[in-house]
């Protein structure tokens, strides 16, 4: 189960949504043809990555921002791309393109030292979006909790896609998050599930000048935690299924 579109047009375009979209694709090909053995992606990884261990010895803080231009891979990056793609455009149309592209950043910054205080001398790597990503949720959650968001439910051959409001999207995902964090070791490597939930308390709060420029909670009760403009109506709800031959 995964979100795929929310309801929710922007007014405005959101070039830095796009462009973030863009760098990342981009840095993702410069990358995967700049390494082509273990060694290069051990010595690319010590000088772009976030590795928690090069903060406490003083150096490799520029890690905190170019990490989150750096994916594992095409998956990773897909997945990163198409929440940044259904979440960000309506951050950016509140908050306006300067303001946005600085809450993005600051957002990951601030995902970026959450993981290395649950872990300040792992010397595994770090990379991608999903912390400053995960601000954009936690934003999103602030200022249009009742949006409708798409989700695709996939169980074995059943597909089907439905929409739930925005806010139990997110608290799901924050929730698996958290638990996610209790269970797991940062100091092994994976998921770094405290940076995801880091970066969305952080998205959250850095979203709140926002939410009171727009009436604070008067803004949610006047258009009843839904975005303030007409919904995107979508006429696919399910996916067709493949005639047996």
């Amino acid at each position: 189960m995964f979100p795929i579109r929310d309801h929710n047009p922007s007014g405005r375009t959101p070039y830095v949504t796009y462009a973030l979209l863009f760098i990342n694709v981009m840095v993702m090909i410069a990358a995967s043809q700049l390494v082509v053995s273990p060694r290069d992606q051990l010595a690319f990884y010590a000088d772009f990555a976030l590795v928690p261990v090069f903060l406490s010895e003083g150096h490799g803080f520029a890690g905190l921002v170019t990490s989150m231009f750096l994916h594992g891979g095409w998956m990773h990056l897909a997945g990163n791309m198409l929440f940044l793609y259904i979440f960000g455009d309506n951050l950016e149309d509140e908050m306006g393109h300067l303001g946005f592209a600085l809450f993005y950043l600051a957002a990951g910054i601030a995902a970026g030292l959450i993981h290395y205080l649950s872990a300040p001398y792992s010397n595994v790597p770090t990379v991608g979006a999903s912390g400053a990503i995960a601000g954009v949720m936690g934003g999103y959650l602030l200022l249009y909790p009742k949006a409708r968001v798409d989700i695709i439910l996939i169980l074995i051959i059943f597909f089907k896609i439905f929409p739930i409001p925005a806010w139990i999207v997110l608290a799901v995902w924050f929730a698996m998050q958290v638990f996610g964090g209790i269970g797991s070791d940062p100091l092994t490597g994976g998921v770094a599930y405290w940076a995801h939930a880091g970066g969305f308390v952080a998205g959250l709060v850095l979203a709140v000048p926002t939410f009171l420029r727009l009436g604070g909670t008067s803004f949610w009760h006047k258009h009843h935690g839904q975005p303030p403009h007409p919904e995107a109506r979508y006429s696919v709800t399910s996916i067709p299924r493949i005639p047996k031959k």
